[in-house]
């Protein structure tokens, strides 16, 4: 897991890459929780979706948005970070360009910009998007949402309403072509404390169901 600085829109971004064993393989990105919140690439559930991916055999890189850790820049309301999260994408796809799919995990607001990231990248095909803070912003950018993917939430979240999630879902299964999972994790709170280990069997159990050969989602 060697860790890397690549160029971002402000400067340096300090990421931690796994490149991918084996040609053609897909490459995911981890987006961590909100950075005036003590969100970091180090969070525990942006590290535990970075070895998920990486133990699938994907091209994985998680990294900080712009000053947090030895990324250069400071804190830009998710402007600057959607722009962060695009040039990391372009830097994994600029040394593994053979990638025919890509990946996007976030947790709460690395999830909101993960969610920004795939409407301007149609190479996204799969997302995981755990806790998104669907009751602070404003996500009717997904229209139309362009890839299929799971929304994970815990049913004691007191800093992100299950029922706000629970509207976004709703609104996105009218769309047609996509599938949009949705699971809640009984007393898990925003930050899944005690349920890390539900969390991740909801996230393996989605990859194994969408990574089947047979899977009727493209």
């Amino acid at each position: 897991m060697p860790s890397v600085i690549f160029p971002g829109p402000e400067g340096r971004l300090e990421g931690r890459y796994t490149p991918a064993p084996r040609p053609r393989a897909p490459v995911a990105m981890i987006l961590h929780p909100h950075p005036q919140g003590g969100g970091t690439m180090n969070e525990r559930m942006t590290q535990k979706l970075f070895k998920t991916f990486t133990d699938r055999g994907f091209a994985t890189l998680r990294f900080n948005f712009r000053g947090v850790g030895r990324s250069q820049g400071s804190f830009d309301n998710g402007i600057g970070e959607l722009s962060d999260a695009a040039a990391a994408l372009d830097w994994v796809q600029s040394i593994h360009a053979e990638a025919q799919t890509t990946w996007v995990a976030g947790v709460s607001f690395g999830a909101l910009i993960g969610m920004q990231l795939l409407m301007r990248r149609p190479e996204v095909r799969g997302f995981i998007s755990i806790a998104p803070p669907a009751n602070m912003y404003d996500f009717s950018f997904l229209a139309p949402c362009p890839a299929s993917g799971i929304f994970i939430q815990g049913t004691a979240d007191t800093v992100v309403q299950p029922s706000a999630v629970q509207k976004l879902v709703d609104k996105l299964r009218t769309q047609k072509h996509i599938t949009i999972h949705h699971e809640e994790i009984p007393r898990a709170n925003h930050f899944f404390e005690n349920e890390q280990k539900e969390l991740m069997a909801s996230v393996d159990n989605y990859l194994d169901f969408r990574l089947d050969p047979a899977c009727p989602i493209k």
